[in-house]
């Protein structure tokens, strides 16, 4: 299969944070976070995605593009979709796959990270995919890993998941297209989500019309709007008219205090029902990250009616996590040519 590998020139400075997810050729390395991508690398991302989603066609869903290549999933938190779409993403790209378990590895020995990390270079990995439960974990890695490793980071703290963001805006783009009539409502922890801050990086990168965020005080970060979105407290004044509906999930295990009541009265304000559903434009379409709270941030009969596109986001997500594979170890075809 042929992929179109041609970059987008961005320069970068130096002191550019995010200028470490670029190699000195300007080409992609790393994908720790959606900030400083720009919207020629988000667009390049989606259209190589687009390119991949005929492989899930075939009656041998493979194509030789990582072959030779190993790639480790390196997860220090649990996960069930994005470890396994990332597995199924490498493996569809032939590459050989380490699922690294945490739990019964040297780190839990005493082990400190970066010893850990040597030794999996050692076995001539090409590519670590990081999940941790501290914020920046993926940028240390990074900052730490030999030259020709790349870092794919697969959720940090509260602070980035960026496939899972790319993986949303190609679903919305493969359904609604252009961005910039767009109305996109993320509704629920905003605080605590890192899928949140992803989705509106990517979304403002894209231009999105207008990105709202639906939550109570108490699960809204100091100053949110800096990010380029719109405040809404009350969910049905936030769901008039929008074209998409991102449900959160309620991110217990982050949570820090009573910031709520009850999820019984969480679900009363900002469950998304059907008959709150109908606030949106008749066309509008629902996602949601997962594993969804079903009663508590989202009705069952919302979760698989028509207009719920959860089970395309998981789909897509195979697609998308190809193409930064892909895009990221392409400067390694290039480099040995």
């Amino acid at each position: 299969m042929a992929v179109n590998f041609v970059r987008p020139k961005i320069p970068k400075l130096a002191s550019d944070p995010w200028a470490i997810q670029f190699d000195s050729e300007g080409r992609l390395r790393h994908l720790l976070t959606i900030e400083g991508l720009g919207p020629e690398w988000v667009t390049r991302i989606l259209d190589t995605a687009e390119n991949f989603m005929s492989v899930t066609d075939r009656e041998v869903k493979k194509v030789p593009l990582l072959r030779g290549r190993t790639v480790v999933n390196l997860f220090f938190e649990s996960s069930t979709r994005t470890r396994t779409t990332f597995e199924l993403a490498a493996k569809r790209l032939s590459a050989d796959v380490l699922n690294l378990n945490i739990s019964t590895s040297a780190a839990t020995k005493g082990e400190s990270l970066l010893d850990t990390l040597r030794n999996i270079e050692a076995m001539q990995a090409d590519m670590f995919v990081v999940r941790h439960d501290k914020s920046g974990a993926a940028h240390f890695i990074a900052r730490h890993v030999a030259p020709h490793v790349s870092v794919l980071n697969a959720g940090d703290g509260r602070h980035a998941h960026p496939t899972q963001a790319l993986l949303d805006v190609f679903t919305i783009r493969r359904i609604k297209g252009d961005f910039t009539p767009l109305r996109v409502a993320i509704v629920g922890d905003i605080l605590h989500s890192r899928v949140a801050r992803s989705q509106i990086h990517a979304l403002n990168t894209l231009n999105t019309g207008e990105v709202r965020v639906i939550a109570p005080r108490t699960l809204l970060p100091a100053d949110v709007e800096k990010l380029g979105v719109r405040v809404f407290h009350d969910m049905r004044e936030g769901l008039r008219d929008v074209d998409v509906v991102i449900m959160l999930r309620l991110q217990r295990e982050r949570m820090e205090g009573g910031l709520l009541p009850t999820e019984q009265e969480f679900f009363r304000l900002y469950g998304l029902t059907e008959e709150k559903l109908a606030l949106a434009r008749p066309d509008a379409i629902v996602m949601h990250p997962g594993p969804a709270n079903r009663g508590v941030e989202i009705d069952s009969r919302v979760a698989d009616g028509p207009q719920s596109v959860i089970l395309q986001q998981v789909s897509n997500g195979i697609a998308v996590r190809m193409a930064v594979m892909a895009l990221c170890m392409a400067r390694r075809s290039e480099d040995n040519a």
